[in-house]
């Protein structure tokens, strides 16, 4: 049998992706009265994705990967690559790309190792294995840039959306577990000195009505025993204090990681209140759920098959989040005002 190297793999599967039906762009904001996000994480490859059907009836503009896009919890990148291939072809996920523009970032289990840092030995590599999967052009800077964070833009004007996707884990320092929990890292760091300063830039020199800040894993939420910011106290401060000091129009978080859904609200301490919408379990859910405290937590969590819908009223001056399971029927709704 011909052994097929790394090197020959990767670019294969690249021309691949590349030479198939390009994702469009997104629809101009200012087309409609409305502007259609649809989000999602926790993605076995090799499960059963009902999910794909009522995403697609629901004829939204982008698709945001909020992480675990597959779950390949390895070093072997000739391994990684065919888990992406997998689902890269699933038919149903191949509609949505083939009418709405895909856009992501990473977790834990796609970017190679549970719970994984900086430390993680195929980093480079698996980034550009995400980056073939999302059919990120070969010219884009993102194929250079040490870490998969990027900012996307949607529409113009006073229907300008952004949506900022985090990389929490190609510079994140070390946790320890003990008894089941993480030990909170007083000095560490999730984002990395590079991806800070591009996150203060962007925000500093920002005029879009709406921004959406993506993290895999959870922003808010500070008592459960998972991986949250929660577990970096100093990063977690420094990420609440950015938002309240550049104060970005509208701003809501996105996350993913727990295999549950629920909403998130905490004051920023100038009046203002943040949300957070965690949408977690595409193909498998924390069905064993049984509570778990969230001091912040509003309405109820949602333990089985779903996705994240944001559809933006530009008329009305409403977002409307809502979490969707088996047939699009919602399970969980938040309306805000802007």
């Amino acid at each position: 049998m011909k052994c097929i190297s790394f090197e020959h793999l990767s670019m294969l599967m690249l021309s691949l992706l590349i030479a198939s039906c390009s994702s469009p762009s997104a629809k101009t904001a200012g087309e409609n009265e409305t502007f259609t996000l649809a989000f999602g994480s926790c993605n076995r490859q090799q499960l059963d994705q009902p999910l794909w059907k009522p995403i697609l009836n629901d004829n939204p503009d982008v698709w945001a990967w909020l992480g675990d896009n597959i779950y390949a919890d390895t070093p072997d990148m000739q391994e990684m690559a065919a888990d992406y291939t997998m689902q890269f072809n699933q038919p149903d996920y191949q509609k949505l790309r083939k009418s709405t523009q895909v856009v992501g970032i990473w977790d834990d289990h796609d970017y190679g190792i549970n719970d994984g840092g900086k430390f993680f030995s195929q980093k480079d590599s698996s980034q550009q294995l995400l980056l073939d999967f999302l059919e990120v052009p070969a010219s884009s800077p993102r194929r250079a840039r040490k870490g998969a964070y990027s900012v996307h833009t949607f529409g113009a004007e006073e229907q300008q959306v952004k949506l900022f996707l985090l990389d929490t884990r190609y510079h994140r320092d070390t946790i320890t577990r003990e008894n089941g929990h993480y030990i909170p890292n007083q000095e560490g760091t999730v984002l990395g000195e590079a991806q800070w300063k591009w996150l203060e830039n962007e925000l500093e020199n920002n005029e879009a009505a709406i921004n959406l800040i993506a993290s895999s894993i959870q922003v808010i939420p500070e008592e459960h025993r998972f991986e949250k910011w929660a577990n970096f106290p100093k990063e977690r401060k420094k990420l609440l204090d950015l938002i309240r000091n550049t104060a970005p129009k509208n701003t809501v978080l996105l996350s993913g990681d727990r295999h549950i859904s629920e909403i998130s609200r905490m004051s920023l301490g100038n009046g203002d209140s943040l949300y957070e919408i965690t949408s977690s379990g595409l193909t498998h859910a924390y069905t064993g759920y049984s509570g778990e405290p969230n001091r912040y937590r509003i309405g109820k969590v949602i333990h089985q098959l779903h996705y994240g819908l944001l559809q933006i009223n530009w008329q009305d001056q409403l977002m409307n989040f809502q979490i969707k399971g088996a047939g699009g029927v919602p399970l969980l709704e938040q309306e805000i005002a802007f």
